[in-house]
């Protein structure tokens, strides 16, 4: 890992990046692996066009599979699907 990745732990961002990663996923039709999300910012103005790169790692090829065959389910099939497996999906701040 580069000086410039960090994987994020921060629970109320992890849960706002997995339910990212659910919408992207059921927009594109397909396991996406990169997501945006707004910068946190702690002190002064928020820019609203400037967004945090996230590269989605999946570590294991089968879970990619079963999140794959859930988004024609729909929304609540595959975030029942991301919460069993979050343990296998990290993000990973570019």
């Amino acid at each position: 890992m580069s000086e410039q990745e960090y994987v994020e732990t921060d629970p109320e961002r992890l849960a706002l990046l997995y339910e990212r990663f659910k919408d992207v996923c059921l927009v594109e039709k397909e396991v996406w692996k990169e997501v945006f999300m707004p910068r946190q910012v702690m002190k002064g103005a928020v820019l609203t066009n400037v967004h945090e790169r996230y590269e989605v790692v999946i570590d294991d090829p089968d879970v990619e599979e079963t999140l794959e065959l859930n988004i024609p389910l729909g929304g609540k099939a595959l975030a029942a699907a991301i919460q069993e497996y979050k343990d296998h999906i990290r993000f990973v701040k570019k």
